[in-house]
């Protein structure tokens, strides 16, 4: 029925694992920013924006390479998303999710805009690392050296990510804050200092995969917008909140829209939010999420 080459299938495959990588990561800083601090955080695109500008900049005005990027832009990036929460985002505590979305998507339209107007909407280019150029050869099809790396090295920042929140004393402590702060306090824990680091982590997540894509998608204003909504698709479909919902979530609705533009192109698009509304009708809390 499908008249479709092996080489073709596989090539796709691949490009749903490397969107799906970003999915997963930025995701998954959305359901660390949600989970622990209750924020809908509308700026995330934007953000991994910024930490590919940041690696940009320190190429071009610092010139250091990709793999101080691939430190430093995050550690940038995460200061500067704590020094939003100090300034900003903490005078939503306990008011309204509806007020931090509204911050948080005016925050996104500013960072945009003003990128935009200094950089214009074309992308500027990045290197691939020397150490990551060529390609393997697999017999059915060529697998780039970079873009496997970023499926790996994705995959194990996740994990670590949901290994430390879920298996760990910190992960307790974080869980525990958000659901009864006065009684973490009661251990001597620094209650508003773990927010704050803890949203400057979920920044630092979404600069690391704005550093990741800069050598794949080159580095543009626009490449946030074009997709944080199918990431918030993602953490509704994965569960609000829910980390490794995020991670799963990520990974396979990459698959899924790559094997979509093999078979049935035209849906490619749409494929992820049809996905979340048959998921929302079945289980509304997402597929990992837990109800109320």
């Amino acid at each position: 029925m499908f008249n479709i080459s092996t080489q073709a299938l596989f090539s796709q495959l691949l490009v749903g694992l490397i969107n799906g990588s970003f999915y997963a990561l930025l995701s998954l800083g959305l359901a660390v920013i949600f989970g622990m601090l209750n924020i809908i955080n509308f700026a995330h695109g934007a953000l991994y924006m910024m930490g590919a500008f940041c690696a940009y900049f320190l190429l071009s005005i610092a010139g250091l390479g990709y793999w101080w990027a691939l430190v430093l832009s995050p550690l940038i990036m995460g200061a500067f998303g704590m020094f939003l929460e100090r300034t900003m985002l903490h005078r939503l505590a306990g008011l309204d999710h509806l007020y931090g979305l509204l911050l948080t998507f005016g925050l996104a339209l500013i960072f945009q805009g003003l990128f935009q107007n200094y950089f214009g909407s074309s992308g500027l280019p990045y290197a691939i690392p020397q150490e990551l150029t060529g390609a393997q050869n697999l017999g059915f099809m060529f697998l780039p050296n970079y873009r496997a790396w970023v499926v790996v090295f994705s995959l194990a920042v996740c994990l670590a990510t949901w290994f430390a929140i879920e298996k760990t004393k910190l992960g307790a402590y974080l869980r525990a804050a958000t659901e009864n702060p006065s009684l973490v306090r009661a251990f001597g824990v620094n209650v508003p200092r773990m927010i704050t680091l803890t949203y400057g982590f979920g920044v630092g997540l979404a600069a690391l995969a704005g550093v990741l894509a800069a050598p794949i998608n080159q580095v543009r204003p626009l490449m946030g917008g074009d997709l944080i909504i199918v990431v918030f698709a993602v953490v509704v479909i994965g569960g609000m909140g829910s980390i490794m919902g995020s991670i799963v979530t990520g990974f396979a609705l990459g698959l899924v829209e790559g094997l979509t533009k093999v078979f049935y192109p035209e849906a490619s698009n749409t494929v992820v939010f049809v996905i979340m509304a048959l998921v929302l009708l079945v289980k509304p809390a997402g597929l990992f999420g837990r109800t109320a």
